[in-house]
């Protein structure tokens, strides 16, 4: 009798000790899930900028400063401009933040992760994620644009969305958003790598 309750006793405790183990590791999963989410969030409601000046390219004076910033999952793209002839200019994001060629040629071509024809920003016949627009310098040549989208991201390491490693082209012409692949805009004026 007595061998019996202790083998019983033993088990119990086996069962138990196997129980405690099952709900620790499902206790455990659940945290793993919550932390993973928690910090989803957090990189998405995270505050990040980055900025940077454009030097003048092509024999050009244009010069200027730019800045994205990140806040809840969008981004804030502000460039302000000057050295400029006065007039329509196309602004695109290219694909490196190489500025050393004097024609700006180093930056490579439009930012275009998707595989999309150039068009105007949001057009249902495809656009680059880096076919930003164009925006108007003053009789002075000054100008300033800005823009917030939930397409891009700063640092995020998504490769269609994530901006860092491109460069901002300003062109001397006006974008015409049809003209493949890059909208007939001319020579590139001034540039400047995204680089944190």
């Amino acid at each position: 009798m007595l061998m019996a309750g202790t083998m019983l006793f033993a088990i119990s405790c086996n069962d138990t000790k196997k129980k405690d183990s099952e709900m620790d590791a499902e206790n455990t999963e659940e945290t793993m899930t919550d932390s993973e989410e928690t910090m989803d969030k957090k990189m998405n409601n995270e505050k990040k900028d980055v900025s940077f000046m454009l030097e003048s390219r092509s024999e050009s004076n244009a010069t200027g400063k730019v800045m994205f910033q990140q806040v809840n999952g969008k981004v804030t793209f502000e460039a302000s401009l000057s050295g400029l002839a006065p007039g329509t200019h196309a602004i695109h994001i290219h694909e490196k933040a190489d500025c050393s060629a004097a024609d700006g040629a180093s930056a490579g071509g439009h930012w275009n992760p998707t595989f999309q024809p150039h068009g105007k920003w949001g057009d249902s016949e495809g656009y680059h994620k880096g076919d930003i627009g164009n925006f108007e310098a003053d009789q002075d040549g000054n100008g300033r644009i800005t823009m917030t989208t939930d397409e891009w991201c700063i640092g995020c390491g998504d490769s269609n969305r994530d901006i860092l490693g491109k460069a901002v082209i300003v062109h001397q012409g006006t974008d015409d958003f049809t003209s493949q692949p890059s909208g007939a805009a001319g020579a590139r004026v001034s540039c400047g790598g995204i680089i944190q």
